[in-house]
């Protein structure tokens, strides 16, 4: 710790025995204090305000609203919210989702207390922690792609459907015809040897491609 400050934390898990056990952990700490905790990422985001935290701490799977779907109405409530993820995933596509969404770290359960503690204090210097399988994940995705089996334009409708848009309005941002967005995710589904949207995209990050 290079700061003499608290640093107020909260977390949002829905595993009881879980969370009194990162509670303990982090109020036992010299520096560190729980200054709320959640079941849901509704009643986060209805009482952050009167907490407000340093970091969060946010599981993916949550009932109602995930994790990642709940980071930007989180970071709308605390734009300088630092969100740190804490989830049993290491898959990259989630890894890459959240990150995507303002997410600052990504942490694997089961991760040591002082590793914990570590990641969160490198969160409050301006760091972005990650569990090292998380780590090895991200930089692979930025080495050198040995093939590109797509052309630019398959590239830029990929990506559009990574993030959730539809054929019509895809086709309205690209200035063609719905026909032609048709087109081009079946050429796209056939070089990737996939069925549907979701191995598409899903393929497409663990090959870099996206």
């Amino acid at each position: 710790m290079t700061q003499n400050r608290i640093i107020k934390i909260c977390i949002v898990e829905d595993d009881a025995l879980i969370l009194k056990s990162l509670q303990m952990v982090l109020n036992q700490a010299e520096g560190y204090a729980v200054t709320g905790t959640f079941f849901s990422a509704e009643a986060a985001l209805e009482n952050l305000k009167e907490h407000h935290p340093d970091v969060l701490l946010l599981d993916i799977d949550l009932p109602g609203i995930s994790g990642i779907e709940a980071i930007p109405r989180l970071k709308k409530l605390q734009p300088e919210l630092n969100i740190v993820m804490l989830t049993v995933h290491d898959e990259s596509e989630l890894v890459f989702a959240a990150l995507r969404k303002g997410a600052v770290g990504y942490l694997v359960k089961g991760s040591t207390s002082k590793y914990l503690l570590q990641g969160i204090s490198e969160v409050i210097e301006g760091g972005a922690p990650m569990s090292p399988s998380i780590a090895r994940a991200v930089i692979a995705s930025f080495a050198p792609k040995t093939e590109t089996v797509l052309t630019d334009r398959e590239v830029e409708v990929l990506e559009k459907l990574s993030n959730g848009t539809n054929n019509k309005q895809i086709a309205e941002d690209l200035f063609v015809s719905t026909n032609t967005i048709k087109a081009h995710i079946k050429n796209i589904y056939k070089k990737l040897h996939v069925h549907s949207r979701a191995e598409a995209v899903t393929k497409a990050i663990k090959k870099g491609l996206i």
